[in-house]
């Protein structure tokens, strides 16, 4: 121990001199001894939510002599813990404090030479206090008491959660190989990462299955799952790629995750590192909430399971190939810190990007990158964030936009400047460099520099270690006597200025000539001399740049961009500066163009904007809605138009509607003919809501829902209600206002009594408590409505919920 005391007061005095200054430094977590193996013995108690387990951990020191272990586990039973060697079991001391073990060891162990320590324990996950709901392990209907809901088992590790069913060091900068020894129910399907090495069924009808991971990785990556599924299998050069779903939706499984295989052959292709995993497991459970990567077996939450009519209603899916990234970015190379998620995520979010623009062309991938940026620029509490962060509050903070969409666009920069060749060769060294080891930033610059042959710290400076983004005006004049084209450029953020390298394209006529310039201060003027005024001076031309910008441009100059400059961006800019102005001939003219855009999405913004009180728009716009709401081939194009004519509120439409909703597949087409319809005949609705009650998924159950919130009885009440009170639902918090419209008005009080508790524990479980004025409103609606159908019970049943409500917002302020 007296070897490393230097060292620990070393640590200890920068970390009292960084508290001093009111900063916490949230470097990588030093390792005193490193993971080498994890072999785990698992046995499922389903009535108690309990794993009782057994834990073998190979470690070595790191670099300095120690006598000492320390190991995370959280809120466990500890039984024993002991020195393995040569066979036999010596006890060995150790405290706890419910989240960390401080083990001695029975001798000084120097770097180099591995010990095994053992460790018997009860994992009880659902007994943890933790503030954000996370454990670790969940246990989904573990006694089958829950109608319509299968009992499974899975965990989710990410950030340092994995710690509450097995003991280990959960640091991402730890890797060790794996073996996992999982007994459940023999009727169960199991899946953990690497590959299914033996399974063992046992006399009292459990079934013991061993997974083998003999390459490493961090222990937030490891995971267990369990249930009924079925697996459905695919392949890609030779190596298992398999889908687990749940049995009715094992038919679409080829529809849902069938793009995997040649996603894998994309990315391998693009970083030349082939999928670097033995196999590649993707399943979807219960509650789960997103997606998480673990190594070789990728989770997913139900919400994907869906037929082929679902599916189709589908822009484009995403989700898959952003854990899928992963496999190479964040569990082949591993953030060394959560300082450093962006190497795993921002990545990860690149990747979205990536296969977007392989997969479904560049006006998706641009559509994908501006949504993205904007929902940055549209989040200011984020503008203040470092894309790398040294000094975050908690761990979960670093999940954020800024990680995320923003990241991923920096990256998407960098490939800009730098070119694709250059940036996958900078990838490509990064991955090679590092394979199953961890990283920070400085050693992605390193690798983008050794590839590309420039210096890059004026970037990674900016965009990784400075916050905010250039804030920029932009101008124009025509000088007709020296026949020049000036550009005025003005970056009005606070601050520093940004080094922006840009291209600006000028057009004129059918000609555009590309010059690729810097900005480095907070003003620049760009003189191009020119025998003609241009037709069009487009600055930032790639479209790349996270920036927030005020650009000058005449209407004139935007139709002349819709009609000739070629991106998304580009055109979807146009759009916005004709919808501000729709009395102008003009904009009336780039709408009306913009309704016939090869692209569905700017179709869809274009309906979305129109004035159709504009008579000059609404007689051109009706017949092209017409034909889009019969013809176009985007089921969500087909959608919007059918939404668009619905807002006329013209009964002459009424036939259109029943007959898409009649021929139509589309759950999104059937849904918005069936609002078009409930608009004008609301009778008519209600009776064919009965009709496709049947089969209604996505979109169509929506709009029943809201049918029957506002004409429904009893009859009705169950469907509703179902949906609503599904912990999965993306209904709960949009369709409260109706479902409470339908709590106050149904005839039975039973079921408004069940209304009114189901809208109070929403607030409570989604800790909606920002919003608890809103829901008491809602609440006391309820009761007057109770009160007309001289219903006192359910009206004294709200008031109890109201109360509930208070004294909740109350316990959560303590």
């Amino acid at each position: 121990m007296k070897n490393i005391f230097p060292y620990a007061v070393c640590s200890l005095l920068l970390f009292t001199a960084l508290n001093a200054s009111g900063q916490v430094y949230r470097g990588a977590p030093a390792k005193i001894n490193d993971l080498v193996h994890t072999r785990l013995d698992l046995n499922v108690d389903y009535n108690k939510c309990y794993v009782y387990g057994k834990a073998w951990l190979t470690l070595k020191p790191h670099f300095y002599p120690t006598d000492s272990l320390r190991i995370d586990a959280k809120g466990m039973d500890i039984k024993d813990i002991s020195l393995v060697e040569r066979g036999k079991l010596t006890p060995l001391k150790f405290s706890y404090n419910s989240l960390t073990i401080q083990v001695q060891l029975n001798r000084v162990y120097r770097a180099g030479e591995a010990y095994t320590v053992y460790i018997g324990y009860t994992a009880k996950p659902n007994n943890l206090d933790v503030a954000d709901g996370a454990h670790g392990l969940y246990f989904i209907n573990p006694t089958g008491i829950e109608k319509g809901k299968p009992t499974q088992l899975w965990t989710t590790g990410e950030p340092d959660d994995n710690s509450a069913w097995f003991p280990t060091i959960d640091q991402p900068n730890q890797k060790c190989t794996d073996e996992i020894s999982l007994t459940v129910p023999g009727k169960y399907v199991t899946l953990s990462n690497g590959r299914l090495a033996t399974q063992v069924k046992h006399p009292d009808g459990t079934r013991t299955d061993t997974w083998k991971m003999e390459l490493p990785q961090s222990p937030y990556l490891f995971m267990i799952a369990a249930g009924d599924f079925k697996i459905i299998k695919d392949s890609w050069k030779g190596k298992l790629v398999n889908y687990y779903l749940e049995p009715q939706y094992a038919a679409d499984a080829k529809a849902i995750f069938g793009n995997t295989p040649e996603a894998m052959s994309f990315f391998s292709k693009i970083l030349g590192v082939d999928f670097p995993w033995n196999k590649y497991a993707q399943i979807r459970v219960r509650d789960f909430n997103g997606g998480m990567e673990n190594t070789t077996a990728t989770e997913f939450n139900e919400d994907g399971e869906s037929s082929p009519r679902e599916l189709a209603d589908l822009p484009y899916q995403s989700g898959n190939v952003h854990e899928l990234f992963h496999q190479w970015f964040g569990d082949y190379v591993t953030c060394e810190s959560w300082s450093n998620l962006p190497l795993n995520e921002s990545l990860a979010d690149l990747g979205e990007i990536l296969w977007a623009e392989y997969k479904y062309g560049q006006d998706v991938a641009d559509e994908h990158m501006y949504k993205g940026i904007q929902g940055y620029l549209n989040n200011t509490a984020e503008w203040k964030e470092n894309l790398i962060r040294f000094d975050y509050a908690k761990k979960q903070d670093m999940f954020d936009g800024v990680t995320y969409q923003k990241g991923g666009r920096i990256l998407n920069m960098l490939r800009h400047y730098l070119g694709n060749a250059a940036f996958y060769k900078g990838l490509h060294l990064y991955l090679t460099t590092h394979a199953f080891g961890n990283a920070d930033a400085q050693q992605l610059r390193l690798a983008m520099e050794e590839a590309s042959g420039l210096d890059l710290n004026w970037f990674f400076n900016q965009w990784f270690y400075g916050s905010g983004h250039p804030v920029l005006d932009i101008s124009y004049y025509w000088n007709t006597a020296t026949k020049t084209e000036s550009v005025y450029l003005q970056q009005t953020q606070d601050g520093k200025a940004f080094i922006l390298p840009m291209a600006v394209d000028l057009y004129t006529g059918s000609k555009k000539r590309r010059f690729q310039l810097w900005m480095r201060d907070k003003t620049d003027t760009l003189n191009f001399p020119m025998r003609f005024k241009p037709d069009l001076v487009n600055v930032d031309a790639e479209k790349t740049t996270i920036v927030k910008k005020t650009d000058h441009k005449t209407l004139g100059e935007f139709a002349f961009q819709y009609a000739h400059a070629p991106l998304y961006v580009d055109r979807s800019e146009a759009i916005d500066a004709a919808s501000a102005s729709q009395t102008d001939t003009i904009a009336q003219h780039i709408l009306i163009r913009a309704l016939d855009d090869r692209y569905y999405g700017l179709r869809i913004k274009t309906m979305r904007a129109l004035d159709m009180t504009n008579t000059a728009i609404r007689n051109v716009a009706i017949p092209v809605l017409h034909q889009l709401a019969v013809s176009d081939f985007s089921n969500l194009a087909r959608a919007e138009a059918i939404a668009t004519l619905a807002k006329l509120r013209l009964p002459e439409n009424r036939a259109l509607f029943e007959a898409v909703l009649a021929s139509s597949t589309s759950y999104a087409v059937q849904a918005a003919a069936l609002q078009g319809i409930q608009i004008t005949e609301p009778n008519e609705a209600f009776t064919l809501a009965k009709k496709y009650e049947r089969d209604s998924k996505g979109k169509l159950r929506d709009a029943i829902i809201g049918i029957y919130c506002q004409s429904g009885g009893d009859a009705e009440w169950t469907y509703v209600y179902d949906n609503f009170d599904d912990p999965a639902s993306v209904l709960q918090y949009s369709f409260t206002g109706k479902f409470a419209t339908l709590t106050g008005t149904v005839p039975n009080p039973v079921f408004a009594q069940q209304g009114i508790r189901a809208i109070g524990d929403l607030v409570i479980e989604l800790k909606k408590y920002d919003k608890l004025n809103r829901f008491i409103e809602i609440l006391n609606q309820v009761k007057a409505d109770r009160l007309k159908l001289n219903d006192a019970v359910s009206a004294a049943f709200a008031d109890q919920a109201i109360i509930r409500l208070k004294t909740a917002i109350a316990s959560s302020a303590k």
